[in-house]
């Protein structure tokens, strides 16, 4: 298990104060404490919890939030068609190893180093960015009752911030400029065609060009 921590650890660590930020946003929004980690526990799904205190403190409508939740997820959906969830044995594991699916956990599962992992390291990496998460958003929840939020600046930045960490990990480990430019391209593409559907456009275009760049490369 030395390994997993040697891999979970960096990326582990930034879940502290992310979680923390989650939990300072909770408060501010007005809601109690307690709802930090009832948010980082339940819906364990980073970038919604922080859309979700908005639309939960402003009393949203079920239906906007099932939709904010399918098109900020919708990611997920490209992350399970490479995702190791085939050497998780028992349905048990498995369903919890697809509830916790988060990017961190896709991130290290695809990395080389962890190439040969089965259910016990698979499972045991998610459990530590799950316990992670929800410490950092309990303490977060904790301190916002006494602190003064109003001068804490920045916390918003943070999630974008562990995400460009990711990416610059990930070229890396398999540099890659043509997919680089390629992701940089949609992104920037669907930001400014469908700014309010970003994320999902930019997926839905970087998996197409990529199987396309795939076929060319085999034809």
């Amino acid at each position: 298990m030395r390994r997993v921590l040697a891999l979970v650890a960096p990326l582990g660590l930034a879940f502290i104060p992310l979680g923390m930020a989650l939990g300072f946003l909770v408060v501010h929004s007005g809601l109690a404490w307690w709802w930090a980690p009832v948010f980082a526990g339940v819906i364990y799904a980073g970038s919604l919890e922080f859309l979700m205190v908005g639309l939960v403190a402003g009393g949203a409508a079920v239906a906007t939030v099932a939709v904010t939740t399918l098109v900020v997820n919708a990611r997920h959906v490209f992350y399970a068609l490479s995702f190791p969830l085939h050497r998780v044995h028992g349905v048990a594991a498995k369903l919890y190893s697809t509830y916790t699916l988060s990017d961190e956990a896709y991130a290290v599962a695809v990395s080389p180093q962890a190439h040969g992992w089965t259910t016990r390291p698979i499972l045991f990496m998610q459990v530590l960015f799950h316990l992670l998460w929800v410490g950092g958003a309990t303490l977060g929840g904790l301190l916002g009752e006494v602190l003064p939020i109003d001068r804490l600046v920045g916390l918003d930045f943070a999630l974008t911030a562990l995400f460009i960490v990711l990416g610059i990990e990930a070229y890396r480990q398999r540099p890659d400029p043509v997919t680089a430019v390629l992701a940089l391209l949609c992104a920037a593409g669907a930001w400014l065609v469908v700014p309010g559907q970003m994320l999902v456009c930019a997926f839905a275009a970087f998996t197409a060009l990529l199987l396309l760049r795939r076929r060319t490369r085999h034809a």
